[in-house]
């Protein structure tokens, strides 16, 4: 995949013209091409004609307050691979929880410059770009994980483990290096994206979901109260 800002293409989800002129020339000027819709319903009817490489999206559209949620569902059900991106004047603890949850691959609040927020689109694509041109073997087995770099692929027990982009970079950074510890901190800065440690704690409790939902037994990243995350290896390998 190419680093040019200019081939990849954003989906920008605001109903406020003013501000979404705003986020679009921002995104035009640093190179990217933006699609811009004031409803979840148009956003995701162009998403359905073509895949875009990244979507931001509002929570509150219109009269309806949870909009942006039900977009970042039906999002994260075509493609558990599109970096999703909320921007929204909702700050609440629930709110980021809830944006996460549903798949989400960060959450930023409109206090933020726009500098910020182009930072934060760019590093999520570098993310899929070091992906894939990572010069590590493409397939790596730990236990009964794989991890499968070309695609942005999680196998546990030969069964796909339906991650986001940011939940596939902390499960590889974790599973890279076994019983060591890794802060939040280092979290962050292999999943090359600012993230607090309340998101960081959300995104592993997805994660952990995603993998017990294909075996009720998994165990393998364990929390390290005050210091951090680590994968261990299962009772039964």
């Amino acid at each position: 995949m190419t680093t040019d800002s200019s081939s990849r293409t954003i989906v920008l989800v605001e109903d406020e013209p003013a501000l979404r002129d705003n986020y679009r020339m921002a995104l035009e000027k640093a190179g990217y091409s933006v699609q811009d819709f004031a409803t979840a319903d148009a956003a995701l009817k162009a998403v359905k004609a073509r895949m875009p490489d990244l979507a931001i999206i509002d929570i509150g559209l219109g009269n309806d307050s949870e909009a942006g949620f039900s977009l970042c569902q039906s999002l994260r059900n075509l493609s558990a691979r599109l970096p999703i991106l909320f921007l929204t004047a909702r700050d609440s603890e629930l709110d980021v929880i809830s944006g996460l949850r549903l798949g989400a691959d960060d959450y930023l609040t409109k206090d933020i410059s726009l500098a910020q927020i182009i930072t934060r689109v760019n590093s999520l694509l570098r993310r899929v770009d070091v992906l894939s041109q990572s010069e590590t073997p493409a397939v790596q087995s730990i236990g009964p994980l794989s991890i499968d770099q070309d695609r942005l692929l999680a196998l546990w027990r030969e069964q796909p483990v339906e991650l986001t982009v940011t939940e596939f970079w902390l499960v590889a950074c974790l599973a890279s290096q076994q019983g060591q510890v890794k802060s939040r901190q280092q979290l962050m800065d292999a999943a090359n994206v600012v993230l607090d440690d309340q998101t960081i704690t959300a995104h592993v409790k997805r994660i952990r979901k995603k993998f017990h939902a294909i075996d009720a037994e998994f165990n393998c990243i364990q929390t390290v109260y005050g210091l951090g995350y680590r994968w261990v290896e299962g009772l039964d390998y």
